[in-house]
């Protein structure tokens, strides 16, 4: 038994044999864009703003996604050693860069029922926190002890996949690992960057990644004819063997729904919705 995550039952033999045959997750990723149009999501920001209360892109698609989870819960498993799991809670890995220009990675915690607005507050904590130069994070001392080690780095590295694989990291470690999260996501228009198809990495638990890229003009059908839509673009990657793909498709339909009605990441509303 793994100390981040439970075994998956009552799937179908298909997704038992699956990681036999593609044993690497980057045997098994597949990649999309996922253009989410912005006009919702900036006058909602507007909105709250009016009424004092900061909301950024980044809480709105994490809020998303936590409760498209709630509905698609299948999204939230990974596979290690040929074996498929359950997250036992939804993780997020990050980088958030340092006045000094150095980067630091670690994971927020965002229960699936936490509103954008607790969202908001957790990552606006959480940059806080990693930005301090003046204290490591938890990742940042576990690299310090495995670069001290010299010579016997190699062997511990080796050692902590080979208990990884099998399920016998410690806790203490599982929880500073940002390789072992639900998703790892990127800004990359903070950076003015465009949105890029990150890996998965084959280390750890992570079976999705976004990046989230520059502004776009989308063209978009109406019975007008063909109109310019200003889209987020999302860079997904999934392992495809944690769900099907048409339960993926579903699952990011409800995430896009969202994403149109930010309202309804309020608690109150995603009570009725």
């Amino acid at each position: 038994m793994r100390a981040d995550g439970k075994p998956v039952k009552g799937k179908e033999s298909m997704y038992y044999l699956i990681p036999h045959f593609l044993p690497k997750r980057y045997d098994a990723m597949n990649m999309v864009t996922v253009d989410i149009p912005v006009a919702p999501m900036r006058e909602y920001m507007n909105a709250k703003r009016r009424e004092g209360r900061a909301v950024s892109h980044l809480a709105l698609v994490l809020t998303a996604y936590a409760h498209m989870l709630k509905e698609y819960p299948e999204i939230n498993n990974f596979v290690v050693n040929k074996r498929i799991y359950e997250h036992n809670d939804f993780t997020v890995s990050m980088v958030v860069l340092r006045p000094s220009g150095e980067s630091a990675m670690s994971k927020i915690k965002i229960d699936l029922d936490d509103d954008v607005f607790t969202v908001q507050k957790k990552i606006v904590d959480f940059i806080e926190t990693n930005r301090s130069t003046e204290e490591k994070n938890g990742l940042d001392k576990a690299m310090d002890v495995f670069v001290k080690m010299g010579f016997l780095m190699r062997i511990a590295i080796n050692l902590a996949r080979f208990f990884d694989k099998h399920g016998l990291l410690p806790k203490a470690l599982l929880d500073v690992s940002p390789f072992h999260a639900s998703l790892l996501i990127s800004d990359l228009a903070s950076i003015r960057a465009n949105h890029i198809y990150h890996h998965v990495y084959e280390f750890g638990t992570t079976s999705v990644a976004i990046t989230m890229g520059n502004l776009r003009e989308v063209p978009k059908h109406t019975k007008d004819g063909i109109i310019f839509e200003r889209c987020i673009p999302l860079g997904v990657v999934m392992d495809e063997r944690i769900c099907s793909g048409h339960y993926f498709a579903y699952a990011f339909e409800l995430f896009q729904k969202y994403l149109k009605n930010p309202e309804l990441l309020e608690k109150e509303s995603t009570v009725k919705a």
